[in-house]
């Protein structure tokens, strides 16, 4: 079903996470923000994005929920439900999901919009999502980056943009926690600063700890300075053993907000396919991108100055979060990232 557009005084946007998909959809806000400067834009978000939509400029609401702790039928399922109703119910709003889930297309419906917005059924992760939106978006491609894909879902709002815009402001606070950190660690500012993410939450992601320790033999040099972010236990263990092979030292815990401000100063981001390397794209960081099972163009970077690691297979773009083979990781050789790295940082020196 499809409806002619109208003026539109509150939106209610739905993108619950995870915190990379969160800044993906920051190009549609701002792009339905500049069409209806006006309006009231709410947000619900998992509680753990919240963070990240707390530096947007111009969005007048956030909801932060913690459905992963909601166990259906519950009481405290019932109560929570019940008191989310009653603090986004609104007929004269428009809902967009740009989740794509059967949760989030509930929450949609239990807003109360007249008009519900949504993706083709093809292209949901849930399909019955579908039944709770009054309109869809016609089908589009997998393989397009999802920036792209949520600005297209606003198409239904006669607004058409192409351009990525992420209306992010780091808090002063941030960035001078962020520098002491650094001069704590022993960084130059004549130095560049390569900031190496290991981690990732699915092991099929990760790259190896040997690759990382030959690839950062390979950039090491009296112009460069590098760091090694990490986030969880895992990814603090495979840091320390990179650590205590190469010399490299690691930053201490950070606060989402200043991960995002490390990025922001950083001169190149070598990662792999998770939040740090979106929010580098956000900040117009350099990144050298190392994918697997993932898909590059939809998910990867997108700025002409980054380079992506990615070797075709016929198992590729799989999406799987374990793998008994992961030759997709196996083929990328230090040598390749390491050029990446080095290119990015000629071009910048000669820029």
């Amino acid at each position: 079903m499809k409806t002619n557009p109208e003026a539109m005084d509150n939106f209610l946007i739905i993108r619950l996470s995870s915190l990379g998909d969160v800044v993906h959809t920051l190009p549609a806000f701002s792009a339905l923000r500049k069409k209806y400067p006006d309006a009231k834009i709410s947000w619900i978000v998992e509680e753990k994005g919240k963070e990240i939509l707390d530096l947007v400029a111009g969005l007048d609401k956030i909801v932060p929920v913690e459905l992963k702790k909601w166990k259906l039928g519950s009481r405290r399922f019932w109560k929570e439900f019940g008191k989310l109703k009653k603090e986004i119910r609104n007929k004269d709003q428009v809902a967009i999901d740009f989740q794509g889930l059967i949760k989030s297309g509930l929450i949609a419906y239990i807003s109360g919009a007249r008009r519900r917005i949504g993706f083709h059924r093809k292209n949901l992760k849930e399909r019955q999502a579908s039944f709770f939106y009054t309109e869809n978006l016609e089908e589009v491609s997998e393989k397009d980056h999802v920036i792209g894909k949520n600005l297209k879902l606003l198409s239904l709002l006669g607004i058409e943009q192409n351009g990525f815009e992420f209306p992010l402001e780091i808090p002063d606070e941030s960035s001078e926690n962020v520098q002491k950190i650094l001069t704590k660690l022993g960084y130059d500012p004549q130095k560049k600063l390569v900031l190496l993410n290991v981690g990732a939450a699915w092991k099929t992601k990760r790259w190896y700890a040997d690759r990382w320790i030959q690839m950062i033999k390979k950039i090491q040099s009296d112009r460069i300075f590098s760091v090694l972010l990490w986030g969880s236990k895992v990814e603090k263990e495979l840091a320390e053993e990179i650590s205590h092979a190469s010399g490299v030292p690691l930053v201490p815990i950070l606060s989402l907000k200043e991960v995002m401000a490390l990025i922001l100063r950083a001169s190149v981001l070598v990662s792999g396919d998770t939040f740090a390397l979106q929010a580098a794209g956000a900040f117009a960081t350099p990144v050298v991108g190392l994918f697997g099972p993932t898909t590059p163009s939809r998910n990867g970077p997108f700025r002409e100055h980054d380079r992506v690691i990615f070797h075709e297979l016929e198992c590729s773009h799989c999406y799987k979060r374990m793998c008994s083979r992961d030759e997709c990781l196996d083929l990328i050789t230090p040598e390749e990232v390491a050029a990446a790295c080095l290119e990015i940082l000629e071009m910048e020196k000669n820029a």
